[in-house]
């Protein structure tokens, strides 16, 4: 069966309530080759609700990926259908995300204590699909920390016919920590992921975690095929900007700060003509001039102004002149923001 080919030199990692639609939008306005990934959705989620609500995106997110919580066979083969009926370039099954109510269902890093079920699970995916399917997973969880445990799940999952594996380089404490807990305090291991690499050396291997600028991700690709980047990049997306050039080698032109306000506002302008609310959309972009002159009035002034009924690209392009590097041609004066602090 032939897939579809996708670079994952750079991946923006699948974030809960903070990698949807309108995220993946303005992501997409900065860098055109990554690869973008859904929220998890879970399989009850699409077999039960709203699956448009779910699934829906705009053609400017490709190349896109959802990812799917599930255990059932069945069930994952089903949404993996969906997901190719819609035209997600890729399906992504989690095994890594370590909450209670992803434990109580049986699904995501739990999993990795049976790898033989996550291998039926890829093998009905890959079976029922022509995308590729991949697999998220953590280097191990809870007392099965040792590399052979690893070394045997990637084993036993690369025969089900998976040949992609984004590895966040931390074990998950399923028992005693939270899942912002399990982001930060387990110790990355990066050595045990470029171990994996060497020992399968024709799969496709995505680092994942603690990666947080453009410098550490190129020192990863030495030693990787890609990076999945999160945190860093969604509260600091101008990180984004560079990744065609840098990590990608495009010869196009780094898009300017101007520019990309302009691309901005064009694209709220399309999402509030889809029934969207600024809102929304202004929530994923308050972080972009992060550590720049301004960025604490452009942080402020969305903050009060896009949960307005009404509001639209005004605000976008008057928080936008509290920026005073920003080469912006723009008739609005800026605005006052009551005891705005410097």
């Amino acid at each position: 069966m032939n897939r579809k080919t996708i670079n994952r030199r750079f991946c923006v990692a699948p974030m809960l309530d903070w990698t949807d639609s309108h995220c993946r939008g303005f992501h997409r306005l900065m860098t055109k080759e990554s690869v973008l990934y859904t929220e998890m959705v879970t399989t009850g989620a699409l077999v039960y609700g709203d699956v448009e609500r779910h699934l829906g995106y705009i053609e400017a997110e490709h190349p896109v990926a959802l990812q799917l919580g599930g255990s059932d066979p069945t069930d994952l083969a089903h949404c993996s259908k969906l997901a190719q009926s819609y035209g997600y370039d890729e399906v992504n099954l989690n095994v890594g995300c370590p909450s209670d109510r992803v434990q109580s269902g049986r699904f995501g890093a739990c999993l990795m204590a049976d790898p033989g079920l996550v291998a039926e699970c890829t093998a009905a995916m890959i079976e029922a699909v022509d995308i590729p399917v991949t697999v998220k997973c953590r280097i191990g969880i809870d007392e099965q920390d040792d590399y052979a445990d690893l070394q045997r799940f990637v084993s036993l999952v690369a025969d089900s016919g998976v040949t992609t594996f984004i590895v966040h380089a931390r074990k998950a404490w399923l028992d005693g920590l939270s899942p912002k807990e399990n982001r930060d305090i387990p110790p990355l291991n990066y050595d045990r992921v470029y171990l994996l690499k060497e020992e399968f050396p024709d799969l496709e291997i995505i680092i994942n975690g603690g990666i947080n600028n453009l410098d550490e991700t190129l020192l990863q690709l030495e030693k990787v095929d890609g990076v999945m980047m999160g945190r860093a990049a969604y509260q600091s997306p101008f990180i984004l900007k560079e990744v065609d050039q840098r990590i990608y080698g495009s010869e196009r032109p780094v898009i300017s700060d101007a520019e990309l306000i302009e691309q901005l506002c064009d694209y709220v302008e399309l999402r509030l003509a889809g029934g969207a609310q600024l809102k929304y959309i202004s929530r994923h972009v308050v972080g972009l001039f992060q550590s720049r002159a301004g960025a604490r009035q452009w942080r402020r002034y969305l903050s009060e102004n896009a949960f307005k009924p009404g509001s639209g690209t005004e605000v976008i392009r008057a928080a936008a002149a509290f920026i005073p590097d920003l080469s912006y041609d723009s008739d609005i004066t800026t605005p006052s923001i009551s005891n705005t602090r410097q």
